[in-house]
Formats: C-alpha cells, sequence, structure tokens
C-alpha cells in the first residue's frame, strides 16, 4: 500500500509540473514527463519497461520468478474484505465495474474456507462422525 501511497504522490507533483502537457488517462501508474514526448505524459508506460522494472525489483526483494504485480494485488483486495471494509470501496479502488465483480471474485473469505478444508479433513479421517 505504501508503494501505491508514494506513486499516487509522485504523480500529483508529476501532474502539477506539467500542467496543461499532462493529458490525464486516469492510470495509477501513467507516464510521468521524463524525456517528455508529446502528448505522452500521463498516458501508458512502455510494457516492456514496466517488465524490466518488476524483473529488477523482484529480483532485488527475491521473490519468485512466477511471482506477479497482480499477486499483490489480488492479496491486498482479499486483505480489505477479509477486514470488513466497504466492499463498494473496495471495488473501486480495484477499478472493478462493479462491487458484484469484486465480491464474486474476492468474496470468499480465507476463515471460510479455512473451516470448509478443516471440516474436510476431518470427514476424510473420520472425526466428523465424533461430534
Amino acid at each position: 500500500m505504501n508503494v501505491l501511497k508514494w506513486q499516487k504522490e509522485r504523480q500529483d507533483a508529476e501532474r502539477e509540473r506539467l500542467g496543461d502537457l499532462w493529458v490525464d488517462h486516469d492510470l495509477v501508474f501513467a507516464r510521468d514527463g521524463f524525456k517528455l514526448y508529446r502528448g505522452e505524459a500521463g498516458g501508458p508506460q512502455d510494457p516492456e519497461k514496466v517488465s524490466a522494472r518488476w524483473r529488477t525489483a523482484r529480483n532485488r526483494l527475491h521473490l519468485p520468478d512466477n511471482f506477479r504485480l497482480h499477486d499483490w494485488r489480488a492479496s491486498k483486495i482479499t486483505n480489505d474484505l477479509d477486514n470488513h471494509e466497504n466492499p463498494v470501496e473496495v471495488s473501486a479502488n480495484a477499478r472493478h465495474h462493479s462491487p458484484g465483480y469484486t465480491m464474486a471474485r474476492y468474496g470468499r473469505r480465507r476463515a471460510e474456507g479455512a473451516k470448509k478444508l478443516a471440516a474436510s479433513s476431518a470427514a476424510r479421517i473420520g472425526l466428523s462422525s465424533l461430534v
């Protein structure tokens, strides 16, 4: 979450610095004004450069090669819902098209999943008949 807050502060400062040169596309990680080409500030970043920066960060943090940025995003959404945050706000922060989509995709609570797993494991080894 701190990375997203830092990015927002940095992006707001860049918007203010560039004024009318910034064309807002409502992106979380928009292209900044470094080596500004006409009409590009505020737009999407180059996917290859983002991938290269992610590989560098992932290696520096000793994360597995198959660890994706989206994994962190999914964890944040799940954690927010587990902490009983407002699903409408969680959905808006995730930029999903509806709270229903967010709940269908991430609404299964970890605690509920753990209870189901424990119950099925108990049934497999015959503990369910003791209750």
